[in-house]
């Protein structure tokens, strides 16, 4: 009877530490992937943040500046992206940017139609399952998104947008905000809202006009926030598994432990049983 509850927890001990293996090899998979994602997200960033600042002075260069890319229309479609993961085993990452996305989805479903542009497997599962329109998909990008590609993506959004199939333009990413915490967030992309009180120095003339410009600009702004939104979520992606990653290796440790602690005090007692035997055996004899 002890002998084959020996057996039975070390086949549990085993399997444990096998579990525990693939969790801390996981980990540090994720470890590795965050840092090199968060080096991609930083070194993006000067370049975009320098685009949005000459918007921000074109706008600012025209009491009448006017483009159809910050002019508000009646929002009959909305279109929606949404960036999740591509795998699983991430705690709440997916979960929580689905949730953020199918609450904003429950408010407009009402007022006009909503159209969506999942990015991540996870995401076009989600929306896939559910009867609602899906304008295209990507999946296993998010790793290896280089700028072309997200520019690629923002020339679809900006060739429907400007033959008005849509009047507005969403995005739902989750921001890394640190290793251990990741917020899921809604950010307006079109029609923009850029901020017009930039000192305005008049060392610039543009041709034909600032609006031309402004419009000419728009793609690439709008492939840079893809493009950051996307690094950033998948950063927040690995930062979030490997948290998950961590608390399962400690978990199987903790079990690993108590296990152990079985099997040596049933150990004990089979033991103890046979020196009884052999006691008891002799004083038969005896």
């Amino acid at each position: 009877m002890a002998s084959s509850n020996m057996k039975d927890i070390k086949r549990r001990i085993k399997s444990v530490e096998s579990t525990r293996q693939i969790t801390k090899a996981m980990e540090l998979v994720a470890s590795s992937k965050l840092r090199k994602a968060k080096e991609k997200a930083d070194n993006s960033k000067p370049f975009f943040k320098t685009l949005y600042e000459t918007m921000c002075e074109i706008v600012s260069s025209d009491n009448t500046f006017n483009s159809i890319y910050t002019r508000k229309r009646k929002n009959n479609v909305t279109l929606l992206v949404v960036i999740g993961g591509d795998r699983g085993l991430a705690g709440g990452f997916n979960a929580n940017v689905l949730k953020l996305a199918q609450k904003r989805y429950d408010e407009l479903k009402n007022k006009g139609e909503v159209v969506f542009l999942p990015i991540g497997r996870k995401a076009v599962e989600y929306f896939e399952k559910r009867s609602v329109k899906i304008m295209t998909r990507y999946e296993n990008i998010s790793e290896s998104l280089s700028i072309y590609g997200a520019m690629s993506i923002a020339d679809k959004i900006i060739d429907v947008y400007n033959k008005d199939k849509i009047d507005r333009v969403e995005l739902f990413f989750t921001d890394c905000v640190s290793p251990l915490y990741q917020e899921a967030k809604r950010m307006p992309l079109i029609p923009l809202d850029i901020e017009a009180d930039v000192e305005y120095k008049g060392l610039t003339n543009y041709d034909p006009s600032p609006e031309a410009v402004f419009d000419s600009l728009i793609p690439k702004y709008l492939a840079g926030v893809l493009f950051g939104a996307v690094v950033d979520s998948f950063a927040a992606e690995q930062a979030a598994r490997r948290t998950a990653m961590e608390n399962a290796t400690d978990n199987a440790d903790e079990m690993i432990n108590d296990l152990s602690l079985m099997y040596n005090r049933a150990r004990q007692a089979a033991i103890t049983q046979e020196i009884t035997e052999i006691v008891g055996g002799a004083s038969v004899q005896e």
